[in-house]
């Protein structure tokens, strides 16, 4: 899972509209929640194990001025659910520093790890995600470039949000696994984000997903994006659609509950059976369950209560 969230602006709030792009997205991780800003360069962190409205308060979001603000919510898969591992990560390699949110997962980290280590780049954590950022921290090369390096080295999923000179960068791997989505507010402001519903929630305007192995970026130049790898065949992970994404979402272009209404209506074609009752586990299962009510005949009704106060 994992929640990843990007904007620059030089004349909004960006810390705060970070804090509530990661609020729409908090249900993609509950274990740590984090923002890196930009001011002129200067880099700033805020992360801390915990939910966004546990991490942050309004006197640290007072203290986070800058034009480029990136924020990451954790559901841990690779490194262990602690502060170490709390994104985003920064990482000071011999050309720059990079702070970077990641939401996917490499396969090829070991033999990255141990090239890394080798050449006496020192690494903090034991999350994959800091060997993307320590991949793009030492390279010579402008930064663009370094990230389209870095892209040709990773191997499995990961739909990225960084910051470094300054620069808003978003890319996403080949075969884009993990959805990525680019807004704009006010016809002027652009913004990044794992799902649409928190460009929803800060009055962005959808304007389409960053395209499987696409480099976008946002400088004072506004908004370019170049394709640093060949798009592979299209694996948006489907689990996005059954269980990981916000129902109010739209990912691939398709939105949520709709599909999870017509998955329910094609298992019930699919998978007949006699019954008194459809019932949905929630949330996810509800609207699944309401579609097979639809397409059988059976009454759809509540039968299990989720507490709302008990957080998973």
């Amino acid at each position: 899972m994992c929640g990843v969230f990007g904007i620059r602006s030089e004349g909004r709030d960006v810390s705060r509209l970070a804090y509530f792009g990661l609020f729409a997205l908090q249900h993609r991780g509950q274990e740590s929640a984090g923002i890196a800003v930009s001011d002129g360069g200067r880099l700033t962190v805020v992360r801390d194990m915990g939910l966004v409205a546990q991490v942050f308060n309004e006197e640290q979001l007072q203290a986070l001025p800058g034009e480029v603000a990136i924020g990451h919510t954790r559901y841990s898969t690779t490194g262990a659910n602690r502060w170490a591992n709390a994104q985003p990560l920064v990482h000071h390699g011999r050309t720059r520093t990079v702070a970077l949110g990641h939401n996917g997962n490499l396969v090829n980290v070991e033999e990255l790890r141990a090239e890394l280590l080798g050449d006496g780049v020192a690494l903090a954590s034991g999350s994959d995600s800091e060997i993307i950022a320590a991949l793009i921290a030492r390279d010579p090369a402008p930064l663009v470039e370094a990230v389209a390096h870095a892209m040709g080295r990773l191997e499995g999923a990961y739909s990225v949000t960084a910051v470094s000179e300054d620069t808003l960068v978003a890319f996403r791997d080949p075969f884009g696994f993990r959805p990525l989505t680019i807004g704009r507010i006010g016809g002027e402001d652009w913004v990044v984000a794992s799902e649409t519903c928190a460009l929803d929630l800060i009055g962005a305007e959808v304007v389409r997903d960053v395209r499987p192995g696409e480099i976008v970026w946002v400088d004072a130049d506004n908004l370019q994006a170049a394709q640093a790898l060949p798009a592979g065949r299209n694996a948006l992970c489907i689990f996005e659609h059954v269980y990981l994404a916000r129902p109010d979402s739209r990912v691939g272009g398709v939105e949520v509950h709709g599909a999870r209404v017509r998955m329910g209506e094609r298992l019930a074609r699919e998978a007949p059976v006699e019954a008194d009752l459809v019932i949905g586990v929630p949330d996810s299962g509800t609207p699944a369950a309401i579609g097979f009510s639809k397409a059988s005949g059976i009454p759809f009704n509540e039968g299990l209560i989720k507490n709302r106060y008990v957080a998973r």
